[in-house]
């Protein structure tokens, strides 16, 4: 099966935005052995757009049209789709009543073009939004399938994931069967990673392994086909054990959703352990992680953004001497940083995160220089010197430090 991906956007063909959606399910179809070997970005233009979908439609036998699904007079997409396959478009009317339900409950007037949100390609059928209130688009006709997305990103990825990627399974699995695992690593570069799994997996037959970097973590997805689901289940266990016993250091879990930050408090939560952070330059950004995971308040209770050096002596008791002696983006200061709010709190870990998030240097230190201090009750204190470098720029350093942060207390919680 042959997939075409068109993305619809003014601002992605100008490149005012990065076009993150058609990577991501060009990784999605790759896990099922489908090819997007061509892949379009095209304006929000209706003549272009029947255009281009009327001859991918021709060539292929999958097609994505992504984004354009909104209100306004620039949200042609379902119409050009349409018409560039010979149908009309009909409206869900359960989905146009929870719309009108929607903007009455939060007070909000709707326009009459809102209706267009609640419209599916005639002759097929909606896929649900399960964050936004554009429906998708499944058709198939005379061997072809066409499927119509969402372009905001936290709107694709759900569609993609939870409604066309279940449907292309089935499609997929008449013809060959498929089974796959994804095993999530932290603190490698991808080379390194693949390279000594390569090395540790030479002798395994019948397994596919590939990787994919994400913002917090290394993806290696195994895929084994045409194997009956037990004999499949064997190779990804012997893929995997192999694997792990060369990595374990850097892993931490199985499965494409699988998230750090959710091991991390799931670990807490195991161990009836609550956390806090006293954190400078990362602004709060770890305690907003943690609380992302649902079940946060289980192992959370708050913590402390402790910007500038005044804000650490009154509010965590810093010695002022210390700081003095020491610096702000220091070991010691790190230390305390994680001590203090611990102590404040009464909780069973503290961490603290002091550094350099950049452009400019401080006290002498370039930008990406960051200490991590890592205090659990019963066990002596932890700091870590990260240099991340500044050419990564100011919030990808400060990503990096939430990351490192979680990764120190992932080791500290499985030892």
């Amino acid at each position: 099966m042959n997939a075409e991906i068109i993305s619809v956007g003014t601002e992605i063909v100008l490149g005012q935005i990065v076009n993150t959606n058609a990577p991501l399910l060009a990784r999605q179809l790759a896990t099922l052995g489908i090819a997007a070997d061509c892949q379009l970005a095209i304006p929000d233009r209706h003549d272009l757009m029947v255009d281009a979908i009327r001859a991918a439609w021709r060539r292929s036998s999958l097609v994505f049209v992504c984004g354009g699904l909104g209100p306004t007079a620039d949200d042609v997409t379902l119409a050009a789709v349409a018409e560039a396959v010979g149908t009309g478009l009909t409206v869900d009317q359960q989905h146009w009543q929870w719309i009108q339900e929607t903007f009455a409950e939060r007070h909000q007037a709707m326009m009459p073009e809102n209706i267009q949100q609640a419209k599916y390609l005639t002759g097929g059928s909606p896929l649900k939004n399960a964050v936004g209130l554009a429906l998708g688009s499944w058709y198939e006709r005379d061997g072809h399938r066409l499927v119509v997305l969402p372009g905001p990103p936290r709107e694709f990825k759900p569609m993609v994931v939870q409604e066309v990627m279940p449907r292309l399974t089935k499609v997929v699995r008449q013809h060959v069967q498929i089974t796959s695992r994804t095993l999530n690593f932290f603190s490698r570069p991808e080379s390194q990673l693949m390279n000594e799994i390569a090395a540790v997996t030479a002798d395994l037959t019948g397994v596919t392994i590939t990787s994919y970097v994400q913002p917090d973590a290394i993806q290696v997805r195994l895929t084994v086909r045409d194997q009956l689901q037990d004999v499949a289940s064997k190779l990804l266990d012997a893929a995997q054990d192999a694997i792990v016993k060369k990595e374990e250091p850097f892993f931490f879990g199985v499965g494409d959703d699988c998230r750090l930050a959710n091991v991390v408090v799931d670990l807490l939560r195991k161990r009836n352990l609550r956390v806090t952070a006293a954190e400078s330059l990362t602004g709060g950004m770890f305690q907003s992680t943690i609380c992302s995971v649902p079940g946060a308040s289980n192992v959370f209770d708050g913590g402390f953004v402790t910007y500038a050096a005044a804000a650490k002596e009154q509010l965590l008791g810093i010695d002022p001497q210390l700081i003095e002696k020491h610096g702000v983006v220091s070991a010691e200061t790190a230390a305390q940083m994680a001590e203090k709010s611990r102590g404040k709190l009464g909780v069973d870990v503290g961490l603290g995160f002091t550094g350099v998030a950049g452009p400019d240097s401080l006290e002498g230190q370039p930008a990406g220089t960051v200490w991590i201090g890592l205090a659990i009750a019963g066990r002596p204190t932890q700091t870590r010197l990260c240099r991340f470098g500044a050419y990564r720029g100011r919030q990808a350093i400060r990503q990096r430090s939430v990351q490192t942060g979680l990764q120190m207390l992932y080791r500290a919680l499985i030892k």
